[in-house]
């Protein structure tokens, strides 16, 4: 018989192993994998390590554990999929040694063994929150979760109840997993200076305190969105950049409002940049996350830094246009793709929005994607709160329809067909097309969704309700913001991927309205391995529940539904049937490598 393959992707969070069994297709008894791992899980009450442990479950072939009670071991609930996450990663430190053994497992659901001649090996690194130049920070963010749940069960925090302080405080750095330190780091190791453009800067818990305690010595000075909202009346409501800059007395901020929104999410760091021209710029930070505690913590998103003078220059040079508060039309004049820039491992160009034109017009940025995901050779993912531009989503599409790998999570899918409305002139507003032909996509290829959390009205038994809002927040005026990131990853599993991330929803207001950054990197397998493993630990997340959920909307589901383990092989059927998104998943991850 066969042995098991397997390939590891690394992020410093989490490791996702992708497996396969090629005689699995014709072993009618094939249950699923068990992996261990050496060494095994830290006991951080007790500062120890195990020597190994056996990978969790949270299945058996009798459904979910009972209340209070540990996940199952593989070795005895067999993992029925082809990839899988190992995210106890608490007490390992960077740059430490894994080892992964993974074994068929086969037989009944009552008797079954371990094939111990046919198990493969995978040896793993773990890679640093920062290297080669370059942080990478993707926080946890699954709020609607099991494992949340039961943390705010855990601390006594009755439906309804406002944690305390310390609660909120323990919540938010489970859902934030790191990424709610790079930026206080960032701005505390600064140089003498800090010059940015930030959407919105709310945060009360790291990044206003850390720009507090900076601005007593160094100039400190960014850009704000300054646009007045009005409220249903037509009051002109309070911006929500107020109360920091009331707190921040130090920091000079430079409003701007003659623009649609000024999204951008970037500081500079180092010496003298408060002037017109000249200064010394280090290093950058960016990303898709807003500076609000919700950005940080319960919405998905990611932060990077980069240690390139070259490209902290070009966002500087982006800061010292945006404080002049120009038109649209003199903002677009500089619009276009700066050269590459090498930082480690990276080829990296910038893109700063608006583009000349409007909503509908050819974009130079989007169609430089679009070209890119034509020349896939193997997968595109994406990542994207609102995916509004046809042509975009268009050419994702096409490749999952060619047999490739393809696979898409938004913030939300309408859970009924939507209709469109056509406006006077006849034309149908671009959302609405993209809210149509997602809705389509996520019920024909099912390759993309939406998402969403089990509620009182579809949980399935034995798990437990999930939240859409963090403990005693009020609910929004709009559906929650659960998916905020905006990514698109083409050929993330081969030796020559490429990125395109930044602030940019990747529709037409972001591309010739907006104020916003866009990177493209290329030639780092490793930053895009980092992108995937974080990736497909949030679709898969979300693709459980919009299946369940789907299923339970259908009315073919019995009111008892609810998730165990298959006691035969047909749990892999769809994994083995040419065409299907899993089956092209299967196979892909391996290819390379």
């Amino acid at each position: 018989m066969s042995t098991v393959s397997a390939k590891a992707y690394r992020s410093p969070s989490l490791v996702l192993l992708a497996m396969d069994w090629a005689d699995g297709e014709n072993q009618q008894d094939f249950l699923g994998f068990a992996i261990r791992r050496t060494p095994g899980f830290a006991n951080l009450a007790t500062n120890t390590v195990a020597a190994s442990d056996w990978l969790p479950n949270r299945l058996s072939f009798n459904g979910p554990p009972a209340a209070g009670q540990p996940d199952f071991p593989s070795n005895t609930a067999p993992i029925q999929k082809f990839m899988w996450w190992d995210a106890r990663l608490e007490g390992i430190e960077a740059e430490a040694s894994l080892t992964y053994e993974i074994f068929p497992v086969c037989g009944t659901d009552q008797s079954n063994h371990l094939m111990q001649a046919e198990g493969g090996v995978v040896k793993v690194t773990l890679p640093g929150h920062h290297e080669m130049g370059i942080g990478t920070w993707f926080n946890r963010a699954v709020m609607s979760s099991q494992a949340f749940s039961r943390k705010v069960t855990a601390l006594g925090i009755a439906p309804g109840q406002t944690p305390s302080p310390a609660q909120a405080l323990e919540l938010r750095k489970w859902l934030a997993n790191g990424m709610e330190l790079p930026l206080p780091q960032f701005i505390a190791g600064a140089g003498d200076s800090l010059a940015g453009a930030i959407y919105h800067l709310t945060d009360k818990i790291w990044i206003v305190p850390a720009l507090e305690n900076a601005s007593g010595g160094k100039n400190i000075a960014l850009v704000y969105d300054a646009k007045v909202e009005k409220d249903k009346q037509g009051n002109p409501l309070r911006n929500p950049n107020q109360d920091a800059i009331d707190a921040l007395s130090s920091v000079t901020f430079h409003p701007r409002n003659k623009t649609n929104i000024m999204h951008n999410k970037f500081i500079v760091s180092g010496a003298g940049l408060q002037s017109t021209s000249g200064g010394t710029p280090a290093a950058v930070t960016c990303g898709s996350a807003n500076y609000t505690t919700g950005g940080l913590t319960s919405q998905a998103n990611l932060v990077h830094s980069f240690d390139s003078p070259q490209l902290a220059a070009l966002y500087l040079d982006r800061f010292r246009l945006l404080v002049t508060n120009p038109t649209l039309g003199k903002t677009a004049v500089q619009s276009g793709w700066s050269s590459t820039i090498s930082v480690g491992d990276a080829g990296i160009r910038v893109f700063f929005s608006p583009e000349k034109g409007k909503p509908g017009d050819d974009s130079v940025s989007i169609e430089t994607i679009v070209q890119a995901i034509h020349n896939a050779r193997s997968s595109v993912i994406f990542c994207l709160f609102t995916p509004t531009d046809k042509l975009l989503h268009d050419a994702c599409f096409a490749i999952g329809d060619a047999g490739k790998m393809m696979f898409g999570l938004v913030n939300r899918v309408a859970a009924g067909e939507p209709t469109v409305t056509p406006t006077s002139t006849g034309r149908i507003p671009a959302d609405q097309i993209a809210e149509l032909e997602i809705y389509h996509r996520s019920r024909n290829a099912k390759d993309t969704i939406g998402a969403g959390f089990f509620s009182s009205k579809n949980v399935p038994v034995g798990f437990v309700t999930e939240l859409n809002l963090f403990p005693g927040d009020p609910p929004p005026p709009y559906p929650p913001v659960t998916i905020h990131h905006k990514f698109v990853v083409i050929d993330a599993e081969t030796d020559s991927p490429v990125i395109y991330t930044g602030s940019a929803n990747m529709s037409g207001n972001s591309v010739f309205k907006n104020d916003e950054n866009l990177l493209e990197i290329k030639g780092s397998p490793r930053l895009a391995q980092i992108y995937l493993a974080e990736f497909l630990r949030l679709y898969e997340h979300y693709r459980a529940r919009a299946r369940f959920i789907a299923w339970k909307q259908s009315g073919a589901a019995p009111q008892d539904a609810g998730f165990a383990l298959q006691s035969n092989r047909s749990w892999a059927d769809k994994h083995y049937r040419l065409g299907t998104p899993e089956y092209k998943a299967r196979v892909r991850m391996l290819s390379f490598g």
